[in-house]
């Protein structure tokens, strides 16, 4: 019996030795079976969210294309509008206006009315930007970390006459840069009369004297830009990037970061990005509806003249500029006065003339629009003035100033063609096909202009859809008011004598008060 027991022992209670032998495959198959659930466990569960990403991003990508196609009819059809509204002179009998004003008078309408094909290559452009492009781009996404990108300085330049502005846009700007996780930068202050810029690694004063000079004698933005580039006074290195702002610019999250994607290629030397105007806080509803079509023209012909065409045809903006430090100084800003008044658009037609390849950079940027008429005709007429002197200077050739030249030709001609217009609403002018159709295009693409500019600033989701409504019929009618404006700075600027280059006016963009609101 003993003997007995003590087999049954050895089989159904082992010792120790026999019990660790005998738990060992059991717990083996048990951790294996174990990891396994998890393993699959975690594969289905990565399944189910790299699906819902896909379908999330599939439906993203279809509303894209789906606003997209919307805004090309949308497009088309303001163009198709306004044919149908001029369809009734577009094929009119030119025999009895002939024999009632003479062959002069109809010779000089006529030729009024081919005048308009100036501004054709520009509103071209703008069409194949907004036709061929999504103008609903994605938020940018980091493609590289901000840690292994270049070294990039943001240059402000300003005058010294608003500290309190300039000294509150760094503090936002800086926040901006950390809050994307950027450490490789500094933001620098070009100024001619000191703000108080408390200088560290990451902010740098840098006071023009007012004995300095450039060689070939630059004036005003240009002459600041100058003096930041000489090689006793840049601390930038070859590698290194520079983007210029205006005292008033904002910059985002979504700008940083096309910054950084921007820069972390080689490809290109130069770049922009969109820039709009009603993100803040509005002094002068008329003049921010009014700037919408600048927005549109980012979106438009910017856009694809950068990112397409890697070419600045028809110039940029002096903000939101991304170049390469060396390449900026190859070009330089020292091009004596006549560069002086529009420096951005004589630096880029000096760049294309070297070779230099642009692209377009992601992300936007919030300025102020002018917080006055005045300062609206001031402003505008500065522009147009250094359009005209960039088209007229000998130093670019032709091929590489057309766009400013054609632009040149389109605003002295702008009065022209708005007194006909009205000539129009009183006699039966003398048409063609090809003319009915190239007014529809010009005046039908910026009409839409205006309207995306506003949409694009004043989103859908954050204001909903009748205060959009509201705003673009507002829109339309303040760029009635600006298209009278302009016609007035061509009258200005090309039809009043003895337009001198002595002044470089600069805009308040300081709100002082909340409550004060200016209009004229």
């Amino acid at each position: 019996m003993s003997h007995t027991m003590s087999r049954l022992s050895l089989v159904c209670l082992p010792n120790k030795r026999q019990t660790s032998y005998w738990l060992l495959p059991v717990f083996t198959v048990y951790y294996f079976l174990l990891v396994l659930c998890c393993i699959i466990n975690n594969f289905l569960y990565i399944c189910i969210h790299k699906f819902r990403l896909l379908m999330e991003a599939a439906t993203y990508m279809s509303i894209r294309h789906v606003k997209h196609a919307l805004s090309v009819l949308t497009l088309v059809g303001c163009v198709f509008i306004i044919i149908a509204f001029s369809a009734g002179g577009a094929i009119h009998s030119n025999v009895t206006f002939t024999e009632a004003h003479g062959y002069q008078v109809t010779f000089l309408l006529y030729f009024l009315q081919f005048s308009v094909v100036v501004q054709l290559p520009f509103f071209i452009l703008n069409f194949l930007g907004l036709v061929l492009l999504n103008v609903f781009t994605e938020q940018p996404k980091l493609q590289r970390s901000p840690l292994l990108g270049p070294f990039l300085c943001f240059r402000v330049v300003t005058r010294g006459m608003y500290p309190d502005l300039v000294k509150k846009n760094v503090q936002h700007n800086l926040e901006v840069c950390k809050n994307v996780g950027l450490h490789n930068f500094i933001i620098e202050v070009v100024t001619d009369v000191s703000v108080n810029i408390q200088n560290n690694k990451l902010c740098r004063e840098i006071v023009v004297p007012e004995d300095y000079r450039t060689g070939s004698g630059s004036l005003f933005k240009a002459r600041a830009l100058q003096y930041a580039l000489e090689p006793e006074i840049s601390i930038l290195e070859p590698g290194d990037w520079i983007v210029h702002l205006d005292e008033e610019t904002l910059l985002t999250e979504g700008a940083v970061i096309g910054i950084i994607n921007f820069t972390g290629t080689t490809e290109h030397a130069f770049g922009q990005g969109v820039i709009t105007y009603g993100n803040g806080e509005i002094v002068n509803w008329v003049t921010t509806l009014a700037d919408s079509i600048r927005v549109g023209i980012d979106y438009g012909c910017l856009r694809f003249c950068l990112g397409v065409l890697h070419k600045p045809l028809f110039s940029w903006k002096g903000s939101f500029i991304v170049a390469k430090a060396e390449a900026e100084m190859t070009v330089s800003f020292d091009h004596g006065p006549e560069a002086s008044i529009a420096e951005d658009c004589f630096f880029a037609c000096v760049a294309f003339s070297k070779g230099f390849s642009f692209g377009f950079v992601d992300g936007t940027m919030f300025e102020q629009s002018t917080f006055t008429i005045k300062d609206f005709v001031r402003q505008r007429r500065r522009w147009m003035q250094g359009i005209l002197l960039t088209a007229l200077s000998k130093k670019i050739p032709l091929r590489y100033k057309f766009g400013p030249v054609l632009m040149s030709l389109s605003s002295c001609i702008l009065p022209l063609n708005l007194l006909l217009f009205l000539v129009s609403r009183v006699w039966s002018l003398p048409s063609s096909v090809f003319i009915t159709v190239t007014y529809s295009i010009i005046l039908g693409t910026i009409i839409y202009l205006f309207i995306l500019g506003t949409l694009q600033t004043f989103g859908v989701h954050q204001h909903g859809v009748w205060k959009c409504f509201l705003l673009v019929c507002a829109t339309l009618l303040c760029g009635m008011v600006a298209c009278c404006l302009e016609n007035l700075v061509a009258v200005l600027v090309f039809w009043m004598p003895k337009t001198t280059i002595n002044n470089f006016y600069i805009v308040n963009k300081e709100i002082v008060s909340k409550d004060y609101v200016k209009i004229v």
